[in-house]
């Protein structure tokens, strides 16, 4: 299993041909979804469905569940039900404060606890979908040492915001733009929002590009047609690879005359640039790809 989190396929909860098929199309992680693909009428039926999935027939890659949020009668159940299967992760929907996520993270203690689960186990994904969750975004990514990740959820801030959705979604770019800053700042992944236009695949490929151009690690998605695109994109290409050596040679053959700075093909070479082949080098090994 890959250390990556380029793409987090969503699953409905309670559909049982997407739960079997859903390890096919190769993404880094699938995330259930107890929450917005299921009616208040299968809310039960799904964290069952999900519950005999993961017990029965685990898929290899990394697992979050989306559970309700934490203001309906079905939150509770989710996290005690859920945390047992020892998921990766657990996503919050609609968190707004540091609260939130101080609460949950009781929870999950109290329930990993109960289940001899070693504490820390379950970590914490938020997705934040108002105004308030996005000023409260930095809050939010440092309020628990489970926290893995914080994303926007679109189509709900557009709605609190009252915006009109656009295809370029410049009307999102700053919210955007903060909860990438705000997650690097917590030193926490920054998992891109839902491209839901599966069909415009030139869009989604250029809406992909900005993020991973904002400083986001990955995306969210709810097709599998978008999982190779994501991880074509966050991959590191040979191109890169081979650029990221040169600097990182060149650098080291620097530090042996004494020197902290050098340059390559004209470009001059400091630190910040070789911190970057690095990570280049570290992502491409863990795609497992020879570096």
């Amino acid at each position: 299993m890959n250390s990556l989190y380029r793409t987090m396929l969503f699953v409905p909860g309670n559909n049982p041909k997407k739960i079997i098929s859903a390890e096919v199309y190769g993404a880094d992680c699938i995330i259930y979804d107890l929450e917005d693909s299921v009616s208040v009428f299968e809310k039960d039926s799904a964290r069952i469905l999900v519950k005999y999935a993961l017990r029965y027939n685990r898929p290899e890659c990394r697992i979050g569940i989306r559970i309700n949020q934490s203001d309906t009668p079905y939150y509770k159940e989710d996290v005690e039900c859920m945390v047992p299967l020892k998921p990766d992760f657990l996503r919050l929907p609609k968190a707004e404060c540091a609260e939130d996520i101080i609460n949950l993270d009781r929870l999950i203690t109290k329930t990993e606890k109960e289940f001899d689960i070693p504490e820390g186990s379950v970590k914490i994904v938020a997705s934040i979908e108002n105004a308030l969750g996005v000023m409260n975004s930095y809050k939010i990514a440092s309020a628990s040492k489970r926290m893995l990740a914080i994303g926007l959820g679109a189509e709900d801030f557009r709605t609190d915001m009252g915006m009109q959705r656009s295809e370029s979604a410049e009307e999102i770019l700053f919210a955007r733009n903060l909860i990438a800053l705000h997650a690097h700042a917590a030193n926490i992944k920054a998992m891109d929002y839902v491209y839901s236009n599966f069909k415009n695949e030139e869009g989604f490929r250029s809406d992909t590009l900005l993020g991973k151009k904002l400083g986001y690690t990955g995306k969210s998605v709810v097709h599998p047609s978008q999982v190779s695109i994501v991880h074509e994109i966050y991959t590191p290409s040979e191109e890169e690879i081979d650029n990221a050596k040169a600097i990182f040679a060149a650098y080291e053959d620097a530090l042996k005359c004494g020197s902290g700075v050098t340059s390559l093909n004209g470009k001059m070479i400091d630190k910040p640039m070789v911190t970057r082949a690095m990570a280049v080098l570290s992502s491409a090994k863990a795609a497992g790809m020879e570096v």
